[in-house]
């Protein structure tokens, strides 16, 4: 396929060489020096485009697509309240969109195994639970589009957690959650340098403590789990995220 980057970061230069490695071509790459770069007329030179820009920017990214009428792979997080009207706009349009949190292949089998054992959990409501999540100082939003997805997972499962609630605490600092209700899920979020991400969900007791965690050890999980999803929905029409393209069979 020939795959335009929208971002061409850290990220943006490892699913370069994913794709590549895999016979594609990247016929367009935007960073912040060459934003005159993106117009329709360059989009439509591609067969997908992947974006991993900033959540600033990654609305008009996606606008431009629609109207090049590309297929579009959004990693950017930061946004989603705006996913209805945008979900909406895809479809009335007939345009191809599909985003996720995480594009890791093993960051969407612990999303899934997430909502698997927060069912379980539901059945001994002495466990409380908590979301902890640790990220590059580098990371723009808090908490991750990943911590919220798993939040949101635990929330759909489990009927003493009615939202969630983000403290971002820095490196030393002590965690102040005395105002966290008991139906709030906390998501606390730390940045420390060099970290490309870690994931973990606590359930605690007063007599022992569950720890269910992944951790990534470098961004190339997530880098090519972007290009299995832009070769998965280049040839498609609608809007999609990615647990979509996953069959776990259970």
């Amino acid at each position: 396929m020939n795959i335009a980057l929208l971002g061409y970061g850290k990220m943006g230069k490892i699913i370069e060489k994913i794709a590549t490695d895999r016979k594609h071509e990247i016929v367009l790459k935007i960073d912040f020096y060459n934003q005159q770069d993106l117009t329709v007329e360059n989009l439509k030179k591609a067969d997908v485009v992947i974006e991993f820009s900033t959540p600033g920017s990654v609305l008009d990214n996606i606008q431009k697509c629609f109207d090049a009428g590309v297929p579009i792979v959004v990693g950017t997080t930061g946004w989603y309240e705006h996913l209805p009207e945008l979900k909406k706009k895809c479809l009335d349009g007939g345009h191809t969109m599909l985003y996720a949190s995480n594009f890791s292949v093993g960051v969407n089998i612990f999303f899934h195994v997430n909502k698997v054992l927060a069912k379980l959990m539901n059945n001994y409501p002495y466990y409380d639970v908590q979301v902890e999540e640790i990220h590059h100082m580098q990371k723009l939003d808090s908490p991750s589009g990943t911590a919220i997805t798993i939040a949101e997972g635990i929330i759909e499962n489990t009927d003493s957690k009615k939202e969630w609630v983000n403290i971002l605490t820095s490196e030393g600092d002590e965690t102040n959650d005395e105002n966290i209700k008991n139906d709030q899920l906390l998501i606390e979020s730390f940045r420390i340098d060099s970290v490309p991400g870690t994931h973990t969900v606590i359930y605690d007791s007063e007599v022992d403590s569950i720890e269910f965690k992944h951790t990534a050890h470098n961004r190339n999980g997530f880098a090519l789990g972007a290009v299995l999803a832009a070769e998965w929905v280049h040839s498609k029409k609608g809007f999609f995220s990615v647990e979509e393209m996953f069959d776990f069979g259970i």
